[in-house]
């Protein structure tokens, strides 16, 4: 009878933990899109609610089982105060930076950044360290792989289901009504009071966000559409709270020294047949390439919402006509696909508002702007053909930085054309004598380097990392020292676990790594992303699965070949594999994606089945992640790929370390006997 009651004991434990890991991540995915669409600091900082995810969930995991319930019984409040605060208080960014350019709106609302920021990462800390504290406390009653393995699966969950959310475009009340509902769960019958209350407050603060008129979700936006009241008609289409788009009549559009005609107007002798429009957008650029005689039109954009909304609503139907093909994609990624030539290839407008999720410092529109990029655009015109680009670049060393990219792509300085103090179009054709210019480029001073692919960032002007930055990494260890301490986290008993914090900063790394890399392979869409992230939950749940049918592992060869995994990707370029056709492209990219992480997980499975404090060691581990996510801020000065020499490192410094540990813990090279009874019974 005890044996069936402990059965299914254990059965219950095993699916909370498992909706309660679910919750963890859902509610980590909702906060750093649903924060980042209201305050647009965060749309350019997205890991800073990453980071404080990682630095709660490591807390709830290092606070004492006896210790700290008040953060389990009262878990929905913060989530319900960083809601209510965000929808009171949303906040618009200042330009207040020389060092790196932001797209946005100039001016501020809200609470100063330096308020809304630290309430934000605090909020967001408390609240995931409640929820951390709920799978922590379940984590610690069964055996050390098998809780990871519940885990692991309840990250799936949660990720996949935000991912169909933002396949079904599903509006952020329903994100609210799901997380509500899990927490509901996890508070069980004597918290539903104490629950329901704040709970039904976020939900009815984000029912009134969700009814606003004219709002609606994309997969990487809050959308605001908002009809024009002058005389030329149309609409504007905010992004995250900034302004992003106009829909226009095409007589507006076609007016003498529009930005629009530029391109048409700067090559007259082009016979614009075949036009690819990237960052096409709601259909301007698209109609303004019919006006113009074009056969054929492929425009591309990312965000299907946005061309949704010009589908419905553009005066001049460009998306109505059979010449027009319209591709849902990243610009770089259709590219790198296609094997169409083009008359004239237009990249209109394209910057994003929006970091990649996962990814520091990499927008939507990063690989669009590289040289590589620009090379790609050239060989698919036609001869005589000609690349136009054009947007409100704000500062004259960004054109320079374009401009002098295309020069070295094209042979020769490219049109330009400003407009005001901040639009710029430029124009070049396959040869100088297929261009037409009012004035030719020339640099305003020091021409900066071009962004690479492997250092994609075409908005900081010198590689190093901004002022900016540094402050806002510096608080944020402030603050985790703090809360360690405030916490009453036994610091020995974390220190003794150094080795899974160093595999805990390499993976983050490592992991950051991986998603730049689709991204730049096969686009910097919200799919690509999410399929990354999920296959990398696979890839670690594939490690502990293998574990856990193993009696012993030797961890020398597994850390050799992880070592050799690591030096595999970083000896292959990644035009070697982007040069690839697309079948090969994607078998390249998961061998060198996930082999290193399915190795390193393999030992990190073998550590933590061998702990004697599993929960504090996944703790330690989760704090690890967070440093590793301040550490790719280093990707700023070393560019991408130098991030697996630091990645090796950590690894290396972690292998050392554990020798240490298992040495010091004397018999603990042996099993804890609730796992030596878990793997006997399998």
């Amino acid at each position: 009878m005890k044996l069936i009651e402990t059965g299914q004991t254990d059965r219950w434990v095993r699916w909370r933990l498992l909706l309660a890991s679910a919750t963890m991540l859902f509610v980590e995915l909702a906060l750093i899109r649903w924060a980042g669409a209201n305050v647009v600091h965060l749309s350019y900082f997205s890991n800073f609610i990453l980071l404080g995810s990682f630095l709660g969930i490591g807390i709830g995991f290092l606070i004492p089982a006896a210790r700290g319930q008040w953060l389990t019984r009262w878990a929905p409040v913060p989530l319900a105060l960083l809601v209510i605060l965000v929808r009171e208080f949303p906040v618009q960014v200042r330009q207040s930076s020389g060092q790196v350019i932001y797209f946005t709106a100039v001016k501020t609302t809200g609470f100063p950044e330096w308020v809304t920021l630290p309430a934000i990462f605090l909020l967001t800390a408390v609240i995931m360290a409640a929820i951390g504290k709920i799978a922590a406390d379940l984590f610690r009653r069964l055996p050390s792989l098998d809780a990871y393995r519940y885990d692991l699966l309840g990250s799936i969950t949660g990720s996949v289901s935000f991912a169909l959310l933002s396949w079904l475009r599903a509006p952020s009340v329903v994100w609210g009504v799901l997380a509500a509902a899990a927490l509901l769960i996890l508070g069980g019958r004597r918290s539903t009071l104490r629950y329901g209350i704040p709970l039904t407050a976020m939900v009815a603060a984000l029912f009134v966000e969700t009814t606003t008129a004219g709002i609606s979700w994309s997969p990487y936006y809050k959308i605001q559409l908002m009809p024009v009241t002058s005389t030329t008609g149309g609409y504007r289409i905010s992004a995250n709270g900034v302004p992003h788009q106009s829909i226009a009549p095409l007589r507006v559009l076609m007016r003498k020294n529009s930005p629009y005609r530029q391109p048409y107007d700067r090559t007259p002798g082009n016979p614009h047949k075949r036009v690819l429009v990237i960052g096409a957008g709601n259909g301007n650029d698209v109609a303004v390439a019919l006006a113009h005689g074009a056969q054929r039109v492929d425009a591309v954009e990312i965000d299907p919402r946005l061309q949704q909304i010009g589908a419905q609503l553009h005066p001049a139907k460009p998306y109505d006509d059979p010449r027009v093909h319209v591709h849902i994609n990243d610009g770089r990624a259709f590219l790198e696909r296609t094997n169409a030539t083009y008359d004239l290839v237009v990249l209109a407008l394209p910057d994003s508002l929006t970091l990649v999720a996962g990814a520091s410092n990499l927008r939507l529109e990063s690989y669009l702007f590289t040289q590589q990029a620009f090379e790609a655009a050239r060989d698919h015109l036609a001869p005589h053909g000609a690349f136009a680009m054009y947007n409100y670049y704000r500062t004259s060393w960004l054109v320079d930085r374009f401009a002098g990219s295309l020069d070295g792509v094209y042979g020769h300085a490219p049109c330009v054309t400003t407009f005001g103090k901040n639009a710029a179009v430029l124009v070049a054709g396959m040869t100088a004598a297929d261009q037409s210019c009012g004035r030719i480029w020339q640099p305003s001073g020091a021409v900066p380097a071009a962004a690479s692919d492997d250092h994609p960032f075409p908005y900081l002007l010198h590689r190093d990392i901004p002022t900016l930055y540094l402050g806002a990494l510096g608080a944020i260890l402030l603050v985790t020292l703090l809360a360690v301490r405030l916490t009453g986290v036994r610091i020995r008993n974390t220190v003794r676990y150094t080795d899974m914090f160093l595999m805990g900063a390499a993976f983050m790394l490592l992991e950051t790594k991986n998603v730049i890399g689709f991204a730049l392979y096969f686009g910097t869409t919200w799919l690509v992303n999410a399929l990354v992230f999920i296959g990398v939950l696979f890839a670690v749940l594939a490690a502990v699965e293998v574990r856990r049918r193993l009696r012993r592992v030797s961890q020398l060869p597994l850390q050799l070949l992880l070592f050799g995994t690591l030096a595999a990707a970083w000896l292959v370029p990644a035009h070697a594999v982007l040069s690839l056709p697309f079948a090969g492209r994607l078998a390249a990219a998961i061998a060198l994606a996930f082999a290193p992480i399915f190795c390193a997980n393999l030992i990190f499975s073998d550590r933590l089945a061998l702990a004697a404090d599993p929960t504090s060691a996944f703790g330690a581990n989760l704090l690890g992640a967070l440093a590793g996510g301040a550490l790719e801020y280093l990707a700023l000065v070393t560019g991408y790929q130098a991030l697996l020499l630091v990645v090796a490192l950590l690894y290396l410094g972690a292998c050392v370390a554990m020798r240490f540990a298992v040495r010091g813990a004397g018999a603990s090279a042996q099993p804890v006997p609730d796992e030596t009874a878990a793997l006997n019974r399998q």
